[in-house]
């Protein structure tokens, strides 16, 4: 088991390397992550880009990503492998892993149809308060495809950067549970809501998150896509079918509670497909995307 550094190559005096703690990636993403966004969230009025269409917020986890690059380059091509296309990879490195990442993609609209339909039981009137698309201020092709460029600023830095990172030093499940409370911390605007609402949206975040993070275990080619589909998927399923932006507590119970009856089934599967020698938390190698168990892929 290695210790709490990695090596990276340096170039200093003599060829000799250097230790970088990976506490000090996560903590310079983490920092340039909620700074960023909280700098873009106050430049957007002045940009004009209206926030129903895509917020700038969005883009501080990738702000981060950055930040860690220009710090360390020698490192970020391992934490970032498979955001995009792998080399000699086709689909998403195999008929197993393409499973996981359709499965993925229609765990999402299952999440807003369990929390829409209990909202329109539990809500009163049984009807489900559906937003046709038409009459949203904006074009909604224009809205789907700023979601999606938004939800890759988002994931690109929690999915496809630090989860791969934390997942060196914790266990397929531990590491995404700890990018779902610092994904949902990162919405800090959620915590000037009532208690029960921000409950229930750090209930859905951490939710997600272990559905991301299993899913994508192991996957290597396409995290970036399959992410920001995933999240945007949600995003678009809650703006049309659901009012949490109104700040009534309800339908974001509802949602989190969704988000945690949609993760129990990938976290089933991943007990029944690990392997004796999955025990072993962290990965061995740093800045790898650790395998798939057997038949998770």
């Amino acid at each position: 088991m290695r210790t709490g550094q990695d090596r990276v190559t340096g170039t200093g005096t003599a060829g000799q390397g250097r230790r970088v703690p990976w506490k000090a990636e996560a903590e310079v993403f983490l920092t340039v992550a909620f700074l960023g966004a909280g700098a873009l969230g106050a430049v957007q009025p002045a940009t004009g880009v209206p926030t129903e269409v895509v917020q700038l917020t969005q883009f501080g986890p990738a702000a981060g990503v950055l930040a860690v690059a220009l710090l360390w380059p020698g490192r970020i091509r391992a934490r970032l492998a498979g955001t995009a296309r792998a080399k000699r990879d086709t689909a998403w490195a195999g008929p197993g892993r393409s499973r996981a990442g359709l499965l993925l993609l229609l765990t999402a609209p299952l999440i807003i149809a369990l929390a829409a339909g209990a909202y329109a039981l539990l809500d009163g009137d049984g009807d489900a308060r559906l937003t046709d698309p038409r009459s949203l201020a904006h074009p909604f092709a224009l809205i789907v495809l700023a979601q999606l460029i938004g939800a890759c600023g988002e994931e690109i830095g929690w999915r496809c950067y630090l989860q791969p990172l934390l997942r060196t030093r914790f266990g397929p499940l531990a590491a995404p549970v700890v990018v779902g409370l610092l994904w949902g911390a990162w919405h800090v605007q959620v915590f000037a809501q009532r208690p029960g609402y921000a409950a229930g949206f750090l209930l859905g975040t951490v939710a997600m998150s272990v559905v991301l993070g299993l899913a994508l275990e192991g996957v290597r080619a396409h995290r970036l896509l399959l992410a920001g589909g995933f999240h945007t998927l949600v995003n678009l399923g809650m703006l049309l079918t659901m009012d949490e932006e109104d700040g009534a507590v309800l339908p974001m119970l509802l949602f989190g509670g969704a988000c945690l009856l949609a993760a129990v089934p990938w976290v089933l599967r991943a007990r029944h497909n690990a392997r004796p020698e999955d025990a072993r938390e962290p990965s061995a190698a740093p800045g790898r995307i650790p395998a798939a168990p057997h038949g998770a892929r």
